[in-house]
């Protein structure tokens, strides 16, 4: 009798030991996949191609061009620019990170240089203009540094616009997952809606604290609250659709898109520039990437260079509530039919 149960559990035990490995060796896989997710972009980042606008007499902006390629070999991509203004508008639409006019000779003979940084579009990019601008004083020139788009002086690294990745990647992903499961015997579109009520007050919520708490935004508590609920609804709606086509399967897909690809690729702490090419592109067309850059946009930079952000935000909550309708109709469908 001994025998017989021991032959029963022999196999039994080692099904059980394969189902172990398989998980050991699953999950250490995971873990892997998770760290190159978030370290490889982090590590590949650094100033290559960083858009910069410079604008003044063609010899004086070759010269220029010429002495960053020595120097500085393919940290800047130069757009040149006929007029001081140019190069302005080309900042504040969010086209370029910084720029150099180039003016007229001064008292000394040496050309008036306006070194133009924006410090909301990302704290690195202003560092090193000004880095630049302490060697051309060091030559001798006359060099004017003028910030276009100054951070606060309560938060003079944006430390509270960083710290929003989490609140807008976890207030998207669990306001999903806990309206799906409290309100699973109900139709979908009270999860939609219970969806985008959330949105609205975590987005108003956490801008007023980001705000008026850290002091890292001085204006614009509408618009930013406005562009950070569309951030979160984003992530929101689309784990939720995701999880009414393809159930609970699809709340793990939303939380793999948003935590591994969204976010390590969004630049919502750097702006997008600083991140290797392509992925600092790819991560705009992404909802935590998109949600970033309208933020930085309305901050401070009163809307500019945030229309790309907004449309891949809206086309995120389309698909969302459309991949929701239309796991509502399989389902109803499916009741139907039983």
């Amino acid at each position: 009798m001994l025998a017989a149960m021991t032959s029963q559990n022999t196999p039994s035990a080692g099904k059980d030991a394969g189902k172990l490995v398989g998980l050991v060796l699953g999950l250490a896989a995971i873990a892997s996949i998770m760290l190159l997710a978030l370290g490889l972009p982090a590590v590949n980042s650094g100033a290559s191609d960083l858009p910069l606008a410079v604008s003044g007499p063609a010899p004086a902006v070759e010269a220029l061009t010429g002495t960053f390629e020595e120097t500085n070999p393919g940290t800047f991509e130069v757009t040149t620019h006929t007029t001081d203004a140019a190069v302005r508008d080309a900042i504040l639409n969010r086209e370029a990170i910084g720029g150099i006019a180039i003016g007229a000779p001064g008292a000394t003979g040496a050309p008036e240089i306006t070194i133009y940084t924006a410090s909301g579009a990302g704290t690195p990019y202003a560092g090193i203009l000004n880095s630049i601008a302490a060697g051309m004083t060091a030559q001798g020139q006359h060099v004017t540094v003028t910030d276009l788009a100054p951070l606060t002086a309560d938060d003079p690294s944006a430390v509270g616009l960083s710290a929003m990745g989490l609140p807008l990647i976890f207030g998207g992903m669990i306001s999903a997952v806990a309206l799906s499961l409290l309100f699973a015997h109900r139709n979908v579109w009270w999860q939609v809606g219970g969806s985008v009520a959330f949105s609205l007050l975590a987005g108003f919520g956490l801008t007023a604290l980001v705000q008026f708490g850290f002091g890292t935004f001085e204006d614009a508590y509408l618009a930013t609250s406005l562009a950070l609920t569309l951030g979160i609804a984003s992530i929101s709606l689309t784990a939720l659709g995701l999880k009414a086509l393809l159930g609970m399967p699809g709340l793990g897909l939303a939380a793999v898109l948003m935590l591994f690809v969204s976010n390590p690729i969004s630049g919502i702490a750097t702006g997008p520039q600083w991140l290797p090419a392509p992925w600092g592109e790819i991560g705009q067309w992404l909802p935590i990437g998109a949600a970033g850059t309208a933020v930085r946009s309305e901050a401070f930079f009163a809307g500019g260079g945030a229309s790309q952000a907004y449309l891949v935000l809206g086309i995120w909550i389309a698909a969302g509530v459309a991949l929701a309708a239309l796991g509502s109709f399989r389902a109803s469908r499916q009741a139907t039919s039983a």
